[in-house]
């Protein structure tokens, strides 16, 4: 967005909103009427809660919920907790898993009993079953439980030095050479020691491989435990500089789940400058299956797709590395996570499905249930995806895969982790029917609470939210929402991206609905470093998705350089080196004049331009509509095929935000009545598609 976010208005819009989570590939989630209560009931006296209720804890200490959950290996949880306290007091929990030692957490007010948020720890967790139990600790008892979300997160293989238990070491960086951040510098006494905590998916053997300098002459041998067993001696001879890395290896049994491994030096000179552990299990061969993918279904149809989903299968190993989608005996999808859309189907057709589970030994499941289900009726050029089809840049302009100049009008979100409750299955139907919307921009900030914080949730967002648009015909802008700071290169963001895009890429690459927005309000920094930028993160891209257009921001906020004292020149002239891409801009009406919108004509007859945001307000999105600038600008974008999305589809508290507060999660979100000035007249245009 166009603006600079406050820390005030942050935090009252975390404390008002904090976005829920909803049930996804990566989590899964378990409703609180259904878990072990003890001096608590359940009621449903209160809007807004997911399932069939919530559990009201009785006000004593004690009180507590019991969740038995199933994890399909050991690793780190992250443990979300839906909750609602309408009091002005903190309701604070001790959350326990198996029994262990307890993490206390805070609960803290609401706003009303109607209001739901989210608290969040990490545990570990053993593969297969599991409890959790909230116990509240203060005479209040605890706050209202709706559910408990769970995402377990695959075991590592590398864990670094620097953030295992130290005894009489430091971390140290001043020899080059090291990765992470970081290395471990023993302190020269014997017993000197670095602790490392290793998850294993299963028991086995392991070889354990340490990462390490010694720049003296002088062997520096340790004593390698696992699990406080008789150590194994090992050397650390000399590798001839402290910036000279080695490995040195030895094999001792790991336990399934949790498990300590420590290298302690047995010398009075202390160990070697020690850099990391990496792990490899290895085993007997696996021959056992998954078990069978329960539950086929049918979640969504267009005249041309099916989209599936099933219950997640599990396995020996504790992974599930893909599924395989069959008509018949021909594989028709294969897919990471349990959903899948089969495309370029005939209109009023039938096809029956079955699902199989393979673990990463290729061992298949037997196949699923059927799943039968027909297309809808085609006819007046279907949905946006059906009438255009793969989109492509030809000349200057966006075209559709029949060669023709296009225009598409839509909606962006916010970001993902302030307004996620208002991305539901009802609010994106009413914008592909109601508002008859062409395309959802995917906003997903990299900084400002979003997906540093928790990059496999927001990504999982991003892919639900593909799978949504994609399955109502809609085309998808994945938008890396970086703002603060405006360059795309700090905070490692570039490897972030890379991360990002690749698995983005990897995982929709069938579809011909995505467009990739790499940056969204560059600041701050040359067009050559915007464009460099461009140059490195576009083939990580290509590499995996050949087709999809991809949109390059522009210098000063989007703005072509306006705002940072230049103009669209500077892009004319030194092009990013790359085919079907097009150039962003961003405008806010009642801040930016008649200097932005010919800025724009003149790009636009010279370089292929999408708006991917812009609004009716001031640049924070606040303030008075300037409807007739604004209609200035879409009368332009018009004339020229310049595609927009317009900023934002949600009830946030701004002016910009289509909905009044308070619609989300429930709506209604069609027609008018929820809508503020913004959302009626944006809503209007959006309904007029360009003719396709």
């Amino acid at each position: 967005m166009h603006r600079s976010l406050r820390v005030a208005a942050l935090a009252a819009l975390v404390l008002a909103a904090l976005p829920t989570l909803s049930a996804q590939a990566a989590a899964t989630r378990y409703e609180s009427e259904s878990a072990a209560i003890s001096q608590g009931v359940v009621e449903s006296n209160h809007t807004g809660y997911s399932g069939t209720g919530f559990v009201n804890y009785d006000n004593v200490t004690g009180s507590s919920v019991t969740t038995t959950v199933n994890a399909a290996s050991a690793g780190t949880a992250t443990i979300t907790l839906r909750y609602a306290n309408g009091t002005t007091t903190n309701r604070p929990m001790s959350i326990a898993v198996n029994g262990g030692a307890a993490v206390t957490k805070d609960f803290p007010s609401t706003g009303t009993w109607d209001t739901w948020a989210s608290a969040t720890i990490t545990a570990p967790v053993n593969a297969g079953t599991n409890t959790v139990k909230a116990t509240s600790t203060t005479v209040n008892g605890g706050p209202n439980l709706d559910y408990i979300d769970v995402d377990v997160a695959a075991p590592s293989n590398e864990y670094q030095a620097e953030n295992a238990t130290i005894s009489q070491g430091i971390v140290d960086t001043k020899h080059a050479g090291y990765t992470g951040t970081g290395f471990v510098d023993y302190t020269n006494v014997t017993g000197s020691y670095v602790e490392f905590n290793v998850n294993a998916a299963a028991a086995g053997t392991a070889t354990l491989s340490f990462r390490f300098a010694n720049g003296t002459t002088t062997n520096r041998p340790m004593s390698i435990s696992v699990n406080g067993a008789a150590g194994i001696a090992k050397d650390f001879q000399g590798t001839g500089a402290w910036t000279t890395w080695q490995e040195a290896t030895v094999s001792a049994a790991l336990n399934a789940g949790a498990n300590t491994v420590r290298a302690t030096a047995t010398t009075a000179n202390g160990g070697p400058n020690l850099d990391r552990l990496t792990v490899s299990v290895s085993g007997p061969p696996d021959t056992q299956a998954p078990t069978v993918p329960a539950n086929p279904r049918s979640t969504a149809t267009t005249s041309s797709s099916i989209s599936l989903a099933w219950d997640a299968s599990t396995d020996n190993s504790g992974t599930i590395k893909d599924y395989q989608v069959r008509e018949g005996e021909t594989v028709v999808a294969t897919v990471p996570s349990t959903t899948a859309t089969i495309s370029g189907l005939a209109a009023s057709s039938t096809h029956t499905y079955t699902v199989t589970a393979r673990d990463p030994s290729n061992n298949e499941s037997a196949r699923s249930a059927t799943v039968t289900a027909t297309t809808q009726t085609g006819g007046g050029g279907g949905t946006p995806v059906e009438a255009n089809g793969q989109l492509t840049v030809c000349g200057v302009h966006l075209c559709n895969e029949h060669g023709k100049a296009i225009q598409l009008r839509g909606m962006s979100t916010h970001g993902l982790q302030w307004e996620w409750s208002c991305y539901n299955a009802a609010s994106l139907d009413a914008l592909a029917v109601d508002w008859k919307a062409d395309i959802l921009r995917i906003s997903m900030y990299i900084q400002e609470d979003g997906y540093d914080t928790n990059p496999r949730l927001f990504t999982d967002r991003v892919h639900q939210l593909i799978e949504m648009a994609s399955a109502r015909g809609m085309y998808a802008i994945v938008d890396w929402h970086m703002l603060n700071p405006g360059d795309p290169f700090a905070m490692n963001n570039l490897a972030k991206a890379k991360t990002f895009f690749t698995e983005i890429a990897q995982r929709h690459n069938n579809k011909k609905n995505l467009l990739y927005e790499i940056m969204n309000e560059p600041s701050g920094v040359s067009w050559s470093r915007i464009r460099d930028y461009a140059h490195q993160i576009i083939p990580v891209i290509r590499a995996n998705d050949p087709e999809s257009p991809i949109l390059v921001g522009t210098r000063g906020w989007s703005s072509l350089g306006v705002s940072e004292d230049s103009n669209e020149t500077e892009v004319i002239n030194n092009p990013v080196n790359a085919t079907n891409i097009l150039y962003t801009f961003h405008f806010y009406a009642a801040s930016h004049g008649s200097e932005y919108l010919n800025t724009l004509s003149r790009a636009a007859d010279r370089i292929p331009m999408f708006v991917t945001e812009f609004g009716t307000q001031n640049y924070e999105g606040e303030g008075s509509n300037n409807f007739t600038m604004s209609q200035q600008y879409l009368d332009l974008m018009a004339a020229k095929k310049i595609s927009w999305t317009n900023w934002n589809y949600s009830n946030d508290n701004r002016t910009g935000a289509v909905f009044t507060t308070g619609t989300c999660p429930n709506g209604p979100f069609t027609g008018t009545t929820r809508l503020k000035e913004a959302g009626k007249w944006i809503r209007d245009r959006v309904r007029t598609p360009d003719d396709f």
